[in-house]
């Protein structure tokens, strides 16, 4: 019977866990939500003729244009804002999937995916675009696994066909105040 009520009380550990990890997930939402609202990211061409600042989905904020760069012509003015668009949107992109994958653990690699995606498209690699990203950008931590108070417990066995744990918990409990 002390087996058996340990058992249950270990079930019950597992389940407060899960729940808790699930309620701390959703706290971090609002914050994640916050910071995807706020998301803003800016290139400018390499003779700084052309700046984009882009905001949350790559949309485009914000596009300044120097006299130097309005002078260079038509072609050389759309080579360049095409150039710093893509840039600027690959940035937010990248800065989005940093934000999502903080708050939500790196379960689904979304920022190794737009890495990829990104280093495809552009031809350029990954190693290039990951040097982009923000410096100091934690990584959030999965501690969905360990235990804090002691150590897992070894894997129990399939339950035995017939009543529960639970119920023969109940039952002698109820058979011995007779």
């Amino acid at each position: 019977m002390p087996g058996e009520f340990e058992q249950l009380v270990a079930e019950f550990e597992r389940f407060q866990a899960g729940v808790r990890n699930a309620d701390d997930r959703f706290t971090g939402l609002g914050a994640m939500q916050q910071q995807l609202t706020e998301l803003r990211a800016s290139a400018a061409s390499p003779d700084g003729g052309v700046t984009v600042v882009t905001g949350p989905g790559g949309a485009v904020l914000d596009v300044k244009f120097t006299e130097a760069a309005l002078a260079k012509g038509p072609h050389a003015l759309s080579a360049a804002l095409l150039a710093t668009l893509r840039e600027a949107v690959g940035e937010a992109a990248r800065r989005q999937a940093v934000i999502v994958e903080e708050a939500m653990g790196d379960d689904l690699g979304l920022v190794d995916q737009v890495l990829e995606t990104q280093a495809v498209a552009f031809g350029t690699t990954v190693e290039e675009l990951r040097s982009k990203l923000p410096d100091g950008t934690p990584q959030a931590e999965d501690f969905s696994e360990q235990r804090v108070l002691r150590p897992a417990d070894p894997p129990t066995a399939p339950p035995a066909p017939g009543p529960s744990a639970g119920d023969r918990f109940l039952r002698t409990l109820f058979d011995e105040e007779d």
